[in-house]
């Protein structure tokens, strides 16, 4: 194979970690908009405390398999206690009081973790099984970005198995559709709810922790990717896992060519995309609400 065929090649596969890392993000953000209805301004926040709690459990145990397991189980606690004593207590209230709210707690999960870490930036070291190149075709990949890819795409496979194939799936595609008719069923609406919040902020943890090895831990992580996340939430459409799935994946793309390409244009190409396709369909590639 000739370098700029493999050069092509290789941009692509780093285009499509990153993508999976975004869809990560932008589906727990989609899942509690599409079934709850709040638009959640803390989510990156929380993305970033998975990254911190990564970083921290690795210091703790020295494994990184622990801290894959562990942190974002121990963020989505974090976002339970949230959604069952904060934002709860203002539903009701209209969708600003919501968004008050979320931006209170991002700003309070960044004021934690620079006092708990400080500003520094803290590494983690990808474990010694994903280190190094895998040889595929007579090219050389990074194992641990291809371990991203399939690691999402595994999330992705549990999820939709999750919401449409399984009794809990059904519960709470009904509770969206008439609340009132579940819980006269007997159904705890609430504790349904908190449970659909848990675990959008768990796939933002499961993000956290994929992307620590790569960009290390500091406190503008959630700014960073967090941004990109709402733009692909967008773009894809309110509400729309499909559409997150698919825009994501274009924004990783055109983020590693754009920098290969482009590198004066890389930052703005992704808002151009979204420019343009909020012109022709201001709801989003596959967006159903106004």
């Amino acid at each position: 194979m000739d370098p700029k065929t493999a050069m092509y090649i290789a941009q692509g596969i780093h285009g499509l970690a990153y993508g999976m890392i975004l869809f990560l993000v932008a589906s727990g953000l989609n899942i509690i908009f599409g079934m709850m209805g709040i638009l959640n301004l803390a989510h990156a926040a929380f993305f970033m405390l998975s990254a911190y709690f990564c970083f921290q459990f690795v210091s703790l145990t020295g494994s990184f398999w622990a801290a894959l397991l562990l942190a974002p189980v121990a963020t989505a606690f974090f976002g339970i206690l949230v959604e069952r004593f904060l934002l709860r207590q203002v539903r009701g209230l209209g969708h600003m009081a919501e968004l008050i709210l979320t931006v209170g707690v991002s700003l309070v999960i960044l004021a934690a973790v620079k006092i708990f870490w400080g500003t520094e930036s803290l590494p983690v070291k990808i474990p010694p099984l994903l280190t190094g190149l895998v040889s595929i075709a007579g090219m050389d990949y990074p194992v641990y970005r291809l371990f991203v890819i399939g690691m999402a795409l595994t999330v992705l496979a549990i999820m939709s198995l999750l919401l449409y194939k399984t009794r809990l799936g059904k519960i709470v595609r009904a509770a969206v559709s008439d609340a009132g008719m579940v819980s006269a069923l007997g159904i705890n609406i609430p504790l349904v709810f908190m449970l659909v919040f848990g675990i959008g902020i768990w796939l933002a943890g499961i993000a956290g922790v994929a992307v620590a090895p790569i960009l290390t831990v500091f406190p503008g992580l959630s700014d960073q990717v967090g941004m990109d996340a709402f733009v692909v939430v967008v773009t894809g459409g309110l509400g729309s896992l499909s559409g997150a799935f698919i825009v994501a994946i274009i924004f990783g793309l055109l983020s590693s060519y754009g920098v290969q390409f482009f590198s004066q244009l890389a930052p703005v190409l992704m808002f151009l995309f979204m420019a343009i396709v909020l012109a022709i369909k201001p709801t989003g590639l596959f967006g159903e609400r106004e």
